[in-house]
C-alpha cells in the first residue's frame, strides 16, 4: 500500500530549528506543515522564474503581441 506523504530526514542549523519551531507554534502548525508551505512557495517561485525566463527568450526571438503571452504561458504549462 503506498503512502500519501513520503518521510524525509533533513539537517538545519539549530538557529533555523528554532525559527521555524517558533514560528510553527505562532501559527498553530506542525513543523511538517510549515516546511510542506515553505517548499510549496519556493517551487511556485521558481515555476514563476522560469516562466518569466521562457517568455523573456521568447521576446528576444521574435517579436509577438499581447494575445500571444496567455498562449505562451500555456503551451510551457502543457510541457509538463
Amino acid at each position: 500500500m503506498n503512502r500519501a506523504t513520503k518521510t524525509w530526514t533533513i539537517s538545519l542549523p539549530p538557529k533555523m530549528v528554532r525559527e521555524a519551531e517558533k514560528i510553527a507554534r505562532h501559527e498553530n502548525r506542525t513543523k511538517s506543515e510549515l516546511i510542506r508551505e515553505a517548499l510549496r512557495m519556493y517551487l511556485e517561485e521558481k515555476e514563476w522564474q522560469y516562466l518569466y525566463r521562457y517568455g523573456a527568450k521568447k521576446a528576444m526571438d521574435k517579436t509577438f503581441f499581447e494575445p500571444d503571452v496567455e498562449r505562451l504561458i500555456d503551451e510551457i504549462r502543457t510541457k509538463d
